[in-house]
């Protein structure tokens, strides 16, 4: 299901789903007051609140409940809420007020003080009262729902500041805390909008628009109202709306949105394309194929908004921590306004240092430190082409120590390359190559779509061939330009009494490497010979030399494939080790053991063949997930291209991710250990108190924004 959507059970009828965006959800006691309000009415099954998101997912009996009275009961809680998929009345509230309060607080604050200067105290605390009262409205609505809820949260905490200053006849203190409020709210509220945009972002690279041929006629319609099977026409330089399969057009076209790679990939008749990749210079009619949530990139997007509401152990931990320290820091308020003056102290001086100390106690900052951090590093990742399936996988991914590689396909481009060209009896090279591709262009084998494949890629002229014969299990023969050409292995040549072309130690040495070797007759004589090989990926010694580093301990290859050809491979690529002819049972045994051997262990593969040994990694990474679904749903990390430079840089990021982490909470417990410091020795004011934490909470969420430039 769509995360935007409301569904209906289609065995039952009664249970369904539905996801609403909540407007004033910016602090876990705020998703408490949330769910203590909703738990309550009769048909809510479960609800999941994403903070850093302001969403809130909600499972509900659609025979006892409408979200209709979702939203009436959620709207007494001060906070506004409505489906997510529905355009809000009004956007901004929050900032909008909070920025009124501001103005108007300055205002009277300013006011206050003049009439202070022209010798009217009782005029000035009447000014700063009555901003002090004005501008608590409200907070004090929703500090009513907080309490209603018997919970804490900063308005309360706030109010109940401001209510004690004023006793105290602390005016201006009391106007300056509700004018401060509102400046600090405001400044966290914006940047936590700024890691909002950044991470829908992703939502927005498809168009609400295409052009659609009906009728013989074209017309834009709206991309929801497009079917399966219906024709688009996508112009140069347009996104591309939907998924489907190129019907006529050339283009280049560039899928960083979806893969992170920054080269376009040439495109024709036939090719696949996806929802939100972007048309080059060349206009394209393709075939709609899957529309809507099933289309790539929104199950992407869902698999972000899954992976984003999950949660990393830290931030368990974090939670666990922050539900201690709150009562903790309250009793040693109430003590703090309590003892003092019992033992003979002045009880307003220590009441006023209480006050400070709860504004102090709200863990905002403390809660939000966590999730920002992973929210923004798995959104980073999926601009990238890395998907991350949740902050679990990512703090795991962290502590990765040894890395395990299947080879073809993953280490090796998965197809085969001529590597050399043998000639004998006086022919060229070239000639040897232009005969042997020109039987080839008749095959379907892989070995002859390589030999084609170089000649064309060396500029050569393949000529045509006639009387074409294949010959299963040995290779083929056709003539070519007036003479007859066999191209297989010895088996063809003893089938056809030729005798074996000797003397060749390049071919000896080719097969000893691994290397597949193709022979090649003219006219019933041994001609030459063409040796293949799967190569490495361009950058695979790179991405080992980063893997290195970054401190991996061991790199390691498990592979199906001849012992020879994964010794060549791992010798070239400098491997630490390497298993071959393995069984898929067999690489799960070896990464089990592997993980004994070295610690956490990272597995990448293709996501298919390589399950178990994906299964039993600590974490698994499937290579070239855009073009497959298995991928994207089994693997805890999917690689959108098969760019192999995408494995260090998930590991980098994940340990940026946690160093992140760290300095977060270190801020977060710092300050407020300073300030509980301050407020028992009377060094710190209630409008210091308010800068504090709601300051807290901005440069956490700032440090925590950089991570979105990782790269």
């Amino acid at each position: 299901m769509a995360p935007n959507q409301t569904s209906v059970c289609p065995v039952c009828e009664l249970h369904a789903e539905a996801v609403f965006r909540v407007e004033g959800m910016d602090c876990s006691e705020e998703v408490v007051i949330l769910e203590r309000r909703l738990k309550p009415l009769a048909g809510i099954e479960a609800l999941s609140a994403d903070l850093v998101g302001q969403r809130l997912h909600v499972k509900y009996d659609a025979a006892r409940l409408t979200t209709s009275d979702i939203v009436d009961a959620a709207g007494q809680t001060g906070m506004r809420i409505w489906l997510e998929h529905e355009e809000p009345a009004l956007l901004g509230a929050g900032l909008a007020w909070r920025w009124r309060l501001m103005v108007g607080c300055a205002a009277a604050i300013g006011a206050g003080e003049a009439l202070s200067l022209l010798g009217r105290p009782a005029a000035a605390a009447a000014v700063f009262t009555a901003a002090a009262v004005l501008g608590g409205v409200f907070p004090a609505r929703r500090a009513a729902a907080a309490v209603r809820a018997r919970t804490l949260d900063i308005n309360t905490l706030m109010v109940v500041a401001v209510a004690g200053a004023l006793v105290l006849g602390q005016w201006l203190e009391a106007a300056a805390v509700v004018c401060l409020f509102a400046v600090a709210q405001w400044l966290e509220l914006r940047t936590m909008e700024r890691a909002r945009q950044a991470i829908r972002a992703l939502i927005d690279l498809s168009p609400r628009e295409a052009t659609v041929r009906r009728g013989g006629l074209d017309a834009r319609v709206a991309v929801d109202a497009i079917r399966v099977g219906e024709e688009m026409l996508v112009r140069p330089g347009e996104k591309i709306p939907l998924d489907g399969v190129i019907g006529a057009g050339h283009s280049e076209v560039n899928e960083a949105p979806l893969t992170g790679e920054s080269l376009p990939v040439d495109k024709g008749p036939g090719d696949p394309v996806y929802a939100g990749t972007i048309n080059g210079h060349g206009a394209l009619g393709v075939r709609v194929t899957q529309v809507g949530r099933d289309t790539r990139l929104a199950r992407i997007i869902h698999l972000v908004e899954t992976a984003q509401a999950s949660r990393a152990p830290v931030q368990s931990f974090v939670d666990r921590f922050a539900r201690t320290y709150m009562p903790a820091v309250l009793a040693l308020a109430i003590a703090v306004a309590v003892v003092p003056p019992l033992a003979g102290a002045d009880a307003a001086t220590w009441v006023y240092r209480a006050l400070v100390l709860l504004v102090i106690s709200c863990p905002c900052a403390l809660v939000i430190s966590t999730p920002v951090s992973f929210v923004a590093a798995l959104s980073a990742a999926a601009r990238n082409g890395v998907l991350v399936k949740g902050g679990a996988h990512l703090e795991r991914l962290a502590a990765v120590r040894v890395v395990a590689f299947d080879k073809t396909g993953t280490l090796t481009t998965g197809t085969l390359r001529v590597t050399g060209v043998i000639a004998l009896g006086g022919r060229s090279p070239q000639e040897l190559l232009r005969h042997a591709a020109a039987v080839e262009a008749c095959s379907e084998h892989p070995l002859g779509r390589a030999v084609v494949d170089h000649a064309r890629r060396l500029g050569l002229d393949v000529p045509g061939a006639l009387g074409f014969a294949s010959r299963p299990g040995m290779g083929a023969e056709a003539d070519v330009e007036g003479v007859r050409v066999a191209v297989g292995s010895e088996r063809l040549f003893r089938d056809r009494g030729i005798d074996a072309p000797s003397g060749m130690p390049d071919v000896d040495r080719a097969r000893q490497d691994g290397h597949s070797v193709v022979l090649v007759a003219i006219d019933g004589v041994a001609s030459g010979a063409l040796m293949l090989a799967d190569r490495p990926r361009d950058t695979a010694r790179e991405a080992v030399g980063l893997l290195r580093e970054q401190g991996i301990r061991w790199v390691a290859m498990l592979t199906g494939d001849h012992e020879r050809t994964a010794a060549r491979v791992a010798q070239e690529l400098a491997l630490d080790e390497c298993h071959a002819d393995l069984l898929p049972e067999q690489k799960h045994a070896l990464v089990r053991e592997l993980r004994h051997r070295h610690g956490v262990l990272l597995m990448v593969g293709d996501g298919i063949n390589d399950a178990p040994a994906l299964a039993a990694a600590d974490v698994g990474i499937a290579m070239g997930a855009a073009g497959s679904d298995a991928a994207l749903e089994t693997a805890d990390v999917a690689l959108m291209s098969d760019e192999l430079l995408r494995v260090p840089y998930a590991i980098r990021l994940a340990r940026a991710t946690l160093r992140n982490v760290r300095m977060n909470v270190a801020i977060s417990l710092a300050l407020k250990a300073a300030f509980l410091v301050m407020a028992v020795t009377g060094t710190a004011t209630l409008w210091m108190a308010v800068l504090a934490d709601t300051g807290t909470s901005v440069i956490v969420v700032g440090n925590a924004l950089r991570l979105l430039r990782a790269r």
